[in-house]
Formats: structure tokens, sequence, C-alpha cells
């Protein structure tokens, strides 16, 4: 009898046709390793969430085959779901010392720290796991200690971009490992998967350096205190802002819990220069003339309870701004984030502060490669095989029209929807089938509690509003003795609807009084027919359908 030929099988449960939760899974035989672990932000529809995590029933149901979680860089769109997946699937994670040390700081807060394996990598090593070979090759994003991966199975070597872009001057370290891919291009790479946010762009990237030369000249003209909000994990930013300071003698005060945690891990890993003396706690800023002083601050996407944002609606406890403020936002929105910023920016000029945003001067570049890169990247790896990730549909349809042009055939190009499944065996890849996969939503601490039902009824409740109908009861001859009493809530102000509560009383009293007739005496009917008749009246009434509670007590 033949023996059925193992597959190498390739399993994106997170991070295609979305931005946000990334995570692959590579198995072969009994080994499974999987690639990046991140959350994504709730949609505005997904009413009370905090984060969006990735479904990984797949992975609790083969956890003995896990051999670790190789991580590309620590962005929270790739390290973010670690504290709540490691408590199911302890297995070691894999990283370079930047991304453990904001990984260490997560698993800390989730009290998890002591129970995981975290193992250090740099740039350039190789690693063992099961029947897969590692190879971390050095890579240029918007945060250092940023990593392709090669990976060599025994079916081909596949390379993993991770998310990157090719800046020949970086801020930190050297550039790009370019010889290293075009030396695998070289060998034969079996499959590419490459960051496809950029593929729309056309051109280059511009270097990060850019961003330093556009703030000094900021600093140069400004006689005024001078915030900056850019994402807490975009180091290099906050080493340019720092640069900057020191270069036009100003204090620096670091505002923004992530922002903080980041800046101290960052310092103490040696991925931040810093000269003594120069950032300042931020109770002691009124002890500095403006002219003396940076804020750097998180809030650059607008979040409702984020620094900059407190600022700007007059909340924040510790800083106030001022007439003359110079407030300079460093990224560019999220797409989803648009209207949080625009409300922002607004309301820091009611305030008086001088606003610059993208818009007004390059203050800020992508971390992600433009068509031009990705075209590089594609030339000198020459895969046989292609599958474009990290984005949203269009951009993995438009980056495998970019392959097509380049000249790989369109049966080689894989556009894959999250728990596809595609597999190879002796150099041939197929899809075959799909496993479980999806999202999972989390809300305060609980994990996977809400579902679609309950965004349902919130987003009925925020829409519509509430209509509780409370009746009483007699236990044994079935009569109403007390109510039925209305409670209203998002749905009408009851003292200006005298008539139409009584007019909802008079209507549950009417459907209590069929019900006896047809002698339906339970509960389950009785709270059916109220709720029905009601349900037409108001919408007759008023052309609106609040959610209806009848509640029976029985006395």
């Amino acid at each position: 009898m033949a023996r059925k030929k193992k597959k190498l099988r390739i399993i994106p449960l997170g991070g295609l046709g979305e931005i946000g939760k990334n995570i692959t899974v590579f198995e072969y035989g009994e080994d499974i390793i999987v690639v990046d672990c991140g959350i994504a932000f709730p949609e505005d529809d997904m009413l009370g969430i905090d984060l969006v995590i990735p479904d990984v029933t797949y992975l609790s149901k083969n956890k003995d085959k896990i051999k670790g979680f190789i991580l590309t860089h620590g962005h929270e769109d790739h390290i973010g779901a670690l504290p709540y997946i490691l408590k199911d699937i302890n297995v070691p994670v894999y990283g370079t010392k930047l991304t453990l040390g904001l990984v260490e700081q997560k698993l800390a807060e989730h009290e998890l720290l002591s129970s995981v394996k975290l193992k250090t990598v740099k740039q350039s090593d190789v690693i063992q796991l099961g029947c897969f070979k590692v190879e971390f090759i050095r890579s240029s994003h918007s945060i250092a200690d940023s990593v392709a991966l090669a990976i060599f199975t025994p079916v081909g070597i596949i390379v993993h971009t991770g998310d990157f872009k090719v800046d020949y001057t970086p801020i930190e370290g050297e550039p790009i490992d370019l010889a290293r891919l075009a030396e695998l291009g070289k060998k034969g790479v079996l499959l590419l998967m490459a960051d496809s946010t950029n593929v729309e762009r056309e051109g280059y990237t511009m270097s990060e350096r850019t961003v330093g030369q556009t703030l000094d000249e900021i600093f140069m003209d400004s006689k005024s205190r001078i915030l900056v909000a850019t994402f807490a994990s975009n180091v290099h930013r906050v080493q340019q802002v720092i640069n900057a300071a020191v270069k036009f003698k100003r204090k620096v005060s670091i505002c923004g819990r992530s922002m903080v945690n980041v800046v101290n891990v960052a310092m103490e890993l040696g991925y931040m220069n810093v000269p003594e003396g120069v950032i300042i706690d931020i109770d002691s800023i009124n002890k500095y003339p403006p002219e003396k002083l940076v804020i750097i601050t998180t809030g650059s996407q607008g979040e409702p309870m984020s620094a900059l944002s407190r600022m700007a609606s007059g909340e924040h406890r510790k800083v106030e701004i001022v007439p003359g403020d110079k407030v300079i936002i460093s990224a560019t929105p999220i797409p989803g984030n648009e209207k949080f910023v625009s409300k922002v920016v607004n309301e820091l000029f009611k305030k008086g502060a001088k606003v610059i945003y993208e818009a007004l001067a390059d203050i800020h570049v992508s971390g992600h490669a433009c068509q031009e890169e990705l075209k590089l990247i594609h030339s000198l790896i020459k895969p046989n095989y292609f599958i474009p990730v990290h984005g949203e549909y269009r951009h993995l349809k438009q980056h495998g029209n970019l392959a097509h042009e380049l000249g790989m055939p369109k049966e080689n190009i894989f556009i894959m929807d999250i728990g596809n499944v595609l597999e190879i065996t002796d150099g041939v890849a197929k899809l075959n089938g799909n496993v479980s996969s999806g999202r999972v939503l989390v809300d305060g601490l609980g994990v996977g509690d809400v579902g679609n039902i309950v965004l349902r009824d919130r987003k009925h409740l925020s829409q519509d509003g509430l209509i509780v109908v409370v009746i009483s009861i007699e236990s044994s001859s079935g009569e109403l003795v007390a109510g039925p009493d209305v409670i209203s809530r998002g749905f009408v102000y009851v003292r200006e609807s005298e008539d139409l509560m009584e007019e909802i009383r008079e209507i549950s009293r009417k459907a209590l009084e069929k019900c006896d007739e047809k002698k339906k005496s339970d509960w389950a009917t009785k709270k059916s027919i109220i709720r029905d008749a009601l349900r037409d009246y108001l919408y007759e009434r008023t052309k609106r359908r609040p959610m209806i509670l009848p509640i029976i007590m029985e006395v």
C-alpha cells in the first residue's frame, strides 16, 4: 500500500480581508508553528467591545502539535492577542529583544509572565522547531527590531515578509537585508507571503529620516510649547522628537499609559538614546517656560479616552491646551478613525492651538512598502507561488495583480480568506477546505461571552430604546392584581408622553384579557401576545421599534 504523502498546510486565522489580528498557521505532519498573534480594533457597530482577537479553535484542538509562536515585530496587531491565547495554549514564544520586551509587559498585566517561556532571538538567527527551521531576517518597519522570516519546510522555502518597507537610511541599525533575500531567491523560494497594506500607493515609501528634518524645521520656528501625538510603538518617531528637543534645548515629558510603557521598555533595552535629564515627569511641566517644553502623547487616532482627546476636550488632569500651543499629529488616521481625528483637530483649533497634521507637512511616513518596493521584493525572491497577506480584500487583489504583472501565472497566486487551507505536496499547491475561524470579542474581562445576538440587542437598544411592562397576577385565580406599569428607557420621556404610556397600559391589559379568554395560561405565551400587540401599536403610532420586555410577577 502506498504511503500517504505528508502535506504542508498553510492556514491564515486572521489578517486577510481585514487590517489587524494577524495570525498564520504552518503545519506539516505532527508539527505546527504559528506566526504572529494579534488583535484588531472594534468596528463602529461593535458597541461596547474593547478589542477583537482571532478564533483559535483549530489551534486548541491541535495544541499538542504546536512547537511555538514566532513574532515578526511588536505591534498590537501582531502580538496583542497573546495574553488571551497563551492562557489555553502555553507554548514558547520566539521574538527579538524589543518585541519580547513589549510582550513581557502584556503578560505581566495578565499575570502570565512566570508561566510562559519567552525565547529571545537576534536578527539572522536560525532556530529549529520540529521539522521547521526558521531564519529571522533583518527588516525595516515603523518599530525597531522587525524581522522577515524564511521558513525552511520539508517541501521548500517559504518567505514571510512581516510588515516592512525598504528604508535605506533607517533611524537605528542597518537597512533591510536585501542581500539575504536575494540569496534565498537564488536557492529557490516555494512561496512568498508579503505585506499588502500600501499596494495601492505608487512609488516608494519615504524614509523615516524625512520626518526628522520636518520636526527640526518646526522646532526651529517655534517659540511656544510643542505637543506631539504619535503611535506609542513608533520608537523611531519618538526618538526623532527627542533628538529635536535636545537640539533646541527643550525638556520632554511623556504622556499616556502606553507611551510611558513603550518608552520605558525601549530605553531599558537600549533601543532609545535619551541624554540624562531630558525627560521630566508630567507633574513638573509647570516649572518650565512653554518654549522649553515638548510633550509626547498618545491619541494620534483621536481615540475617545486617549490623552490627546482628553486634552482637546479639557478633561485631562495634568495638561491643559492653551492658546499658542503647537500640536503635531504625527500619524495617518487608520481607516474608520477619520471622524475621531477630525473632531480632535477641531477641538484643538477651538482652544487656540496651532495644529500641524499630515495634510499640512511631512510629519508622518508609513511603515509599509509602496508598489516599487513590493516589485523589488518579488523580483529578488522570484517565488513559485504567492499569497498576499496583511490587507483588506482590495489590497490582496491589487497585490495579486501586481505579482501577475511581474510575470507570475494567475493560477500560482492565491487570494485567501481566513480559515482557508492551502496544501502543498511535491511542489504543487492547491486550496483544500477550511477550518473554523473568525473573531472573538473581548468586552471588559469577558472573552467571547458577547456574540452576535448580544451585539444585535445592544444595537437595537441604542437605536430604539426599551419599554418594560410590569404586571402582577394573583397566583391562584390568575387575576390582575397590579399594573400594568410601564418603564421607558431611551424610547420616550415618560412625563412628556403620559397619553402614550396610558395607551400602552390599556393595550397590555386587553392583550392579557384575550389570553384569559383563550385559556392561554403559560407565561411565555402571555408575554409573547403582549409583546406582539405593543410592537404593532408602537410602530404604527411612533414609527419606532423599541425592545419590549414584558415582566409577569405572581403574588
